[in-house]
């Protein structure tokens, strides 16, 4: 169930009820800080609500100050290994702090971060995976299984807690979905702290977004999870996408639009799959909040569109553009598109 335990990142709150929100990370070197500034303005502009860069060395902590001047949305620094780093992206500015306590060093160590981000009100996520297991809790399940991951997560927690530190967001990604989805289902039993989704080293666009969507979905369907980040080996940009598009998928964002499309048939007399994919492309960043159909015969196409805000249904070579089922325009198959914007603009 959604956490009870709220953090806030910056202008963002996660768990205790708050909305979802959607995370990517730069994949631009992290040497390159003109292009890590574009690639994040570029999310911001995409709907990202949390950004994440990597700080592997000091040098890429002078990341931060320029990319917190470019945008308004938290930024989150992911760091290994070497407590200085986390200390030294509090000292400049980052809103949030990714770490394993575990692999930081001694308490002092994890204490010194604790207070860091207590003096700042900045929260910690703890980020496991099936690579990242602790040895004594490999030997104990013999493999990256749910309950290891769990384990692990709630482990590192303990680390934070010793210093009466619970701004704490926990994830337990697997590139296994269904190794994934138990972790958080037992996550979400065993303790109240918000809960990050992600399917770790989803693949390529495809398999990724079909990957993130079976896990994310899931989970997110019954109530788990408080923050998502889709991983695609691909631009971030379209992990945004693929993200809000979930989120639309099963109804729980419910702003901007709305899309049906039919799968087309051989009644199909004009070039539907064309023509779904310019309106789509044309909608990607339209935030109305409408329905939108296209249809591609007389079968289901008038009943679809009459559901819809707006819709077309095509014939041979022309279509029909309905508005709460009432037909206000017919025109040729060329002209379909070009007329259908013209009416949604009009909303």
């Amino acid at each position: 169930m959604s956490s009870k335990i709220k953090v806030k990142a910056g202008n963002v709150e996660i768990g205790g009820g708050a909305p979802i929100s959607v995370q990517s990370m730069v994949n631009v070197p992290s040497t390159d800080i003109e292009g890590s500034v574009a690639q994040c303005v570029e999310l911001e502009k995409a709907g990202c609500q949390i950004i994440r860069i990597a700080i592997p060395n000091m040098e890429a902590v002078s990341l931060i100050k320029p990319i917190k001047k470019a945008v308004s949305v938290p930024i989150v620094a992911d760091i290994h290994f070497d407590y200085r780093l986390a200390i030294e992206s509090v000292a400049a500015g980052i809103d949030k702090v990714r770490i394993n306590p575990g692999n930081i060093g001694s308490d002092d160590r994890v204490h010194e971060v604790v207070k860091a981000c207590r003096s700042r009100n900045i929260p910690i996520r703890i980020g496991v995976n099936s690579g990242s297991l602790e040895k004594h809790i490999l030997a104990k399940y013999g493999s990256p299984t749910a309950e290891a991951l769990c384990e692990s997560a709630l482990y590192h927690a303990s680390l934070l807690e010793k210093f009466d530190f619970t701004d704490i967001v926990l994830s337990m990604k697997s590139s296994t979905v269904s190794t994934m989805i138990r972790a958080y289902e037992l996550a979400s039993e065993r303790c109240d702290y918000p809960l990050h989704l992600g399917v770790t080293e989803a693949g390529t666009e495809r398999m990724g977004l079909i990957k993130s969507a079976a896990g994310l979905g899931s989970l997110l369907l019954k109530g788990i999870g408080d923050t998502v980040r889709v991983s695609l080996t691909d631009s971030p940009v379209k992990e945004v996408y693929a993200a809000k598009d979930i989120l639309k998928a099963i109804d729980i964002d419910k702003s901007g639009v709305k899309f049906i499309s039919c799968p087309t048939c051989g009644r199909t007399r004009i070039d539907l799959i064309g023509i779904a994919n310019e309106v789509q492309k044309r909608l990607r960043d339209c935030d109305k909040s409408i329905t939108v159909a296209v249809m591609g015969c007389v079968v289901n196409g008038p009943g679809e569109a009459r559901e819809a805000d707006i819709g077309i249904a095509g014939g041979d070579g022309v279509g029909l553009i309905f508005k709460k089922g009432e037909i206000v325009r017919k025109v040729s198959e060329s002209e379909l598109v070009a007329a259908l914007m013209e009416e949604i603009e009009k909303i």
